[in-house]
């Protein structure tokens, strides 16, 4: 069995922060949401159904990784560019490319145009199901896990003057909830129907949280969801030039959307991390990275070995990446089925039983 060169790497100087901000360990939640599914177990671990080998440095070197990121003002574009320097510093051919994150990440993995890719979780379950935003569409049941990522904080702004101070307040309010059928969007659908509520009762516009944060500061916009690692820099924007609210996403609502989808966890966005003087409740979904269910255990084995052997270019990449990414963290959270490659890398660290 192949064993990680070593677990523990220096830590790398962080780069600034950029537009969706920093992230931070989960602040309420000492478990991570939800336990690895048990769907994978039964495969064997090696395409032969033996033990599974990594690649040759012949064998690695023919073959292309293509890395499905995001738009290049966030986050997913520097951390997912890190991968894609990380595996072609272990001897792959490698590209990454900008996309619009996680929606756009499915499609480009279902078309076999990427490798692997970020992606929020609860869209990815709602795509392998076909439910939520993916209802009606044929199961995306060639996504597979490779890895946990970070922690995303489902963020609820708005300005003082509105008198919005509950999910609740935002019946009859206009409010951005992200671009149709982004992570972002299918957040914000699944928190208000946890509350009760539907776009019927709202106003939905349908931006980027960054366009609907403009038209907040215009007045055409009453609340916004914005979903990202901490803090993000937009919000901490708008909340040094205006008022601004943090509204807690907390009750027998999140109770709910947390007993309902479990890859969403009970949290708080700390004290200070905008204008707050106190900490607000709230919810976070993790990142993961996925990989094709067609790729060769061998190929996805040695993919995390060239990750792991190469961790300090990734955690260079981002704050983010920095506090989140590592192979300590393993793998329990991840409820998206790991690919069989990726299942012997982490039971032969340790981290699966």
């Amino acid at each position: 069995m192949k064993k990680i060169l070593a677990l523990t790497l220096a830590l790398a100087m962080s780069l600034s922060l950029v537009a969706c901000g920093g992230g931070n360990a989960p602040a309420a939640s000492s478990k991570p949401a939800g336990s690895n599914p048990p769907a994978a177990a039964s495969q064997p671990a090696g395409s032969n159904g033996g033990e599974v080998k990594g690649l040759t440095d012949a064998e690695r070197s023919k073959e292309f990784i293509t890395v499905g990121t995001g738009p290049t003002s966030g986050i997913y574009f520097p951390i997912g560019g890190a991968f894609a320097e990380a595996l072609k510093a272990y001897g792959y051919q490698t590209s990454a490319e900008a996309t619009n994150a996680t929606g756009a990440n499915i499609q480009l993995m279902l078309d076999g145009d990427a490798e692997i890719a970020v992606a929020m979780q609860d869209a990815v379950m709602q795509a392998y199901t076909a439910t939520g935003a993916y209802e009606g569409q044929e199961p995306a049941s060639g996504l597979r896990a490779l890895m946990r990522l970070w922690p995303n904080y489902v963020q609820l702004v708005t300005t003082a003057n509105t008198g919005i101070k509950s999910v609740e307040d935002l019946k009859g309010k206009r409010v951005g909830v992200g671009a149709p059928n982004s992570g972002v969007e299918i957040n914000a659908r699944m928190v208000l129907n946890a509350y009760g509520i539907t776009y019927d009762d709202i106003t939905p516009d349908y931006l980027a949280y960054g366009e609907a944060i403009d038209n907040m500061k215009n007045g055409q916009c009453d609340a916004v969801f914005v979903t990202s690692g901490l803090p993000n820099a937009t919000v901490m924007e708008l909340g040094t030039q205006y008022d601004m609210v943090v509204v807690p996403i907390d009750g027998a609502g999140r109770d709910k959307l947390v007993s309902d989808y479990p890859y969403y966890a009970k949290s708080v966005i700390p004290a200070n991390t905008y204008n707050n003087t106190e900490d607000v409740e709230g919810v976070f979904v993790y990142n993961i990275m996925l990989v094709r269910e067609d790729l060769s255990d061998a190929m996805v084995y040695d993919m995390l070995e060239g990750i792991f052997a190469n961790i300090s270019t990734i955690k260079a990449s981002h704050n983010t990446a920095d506090k989140n990414i590592d192979i300590s963290f393993g793998v329990d959270d991840v409820q998206l089925p790991l690919h069989p490659g990726a299942e012997a890398f982490w039971k032969d660290n340790g981290y699966i039983k």
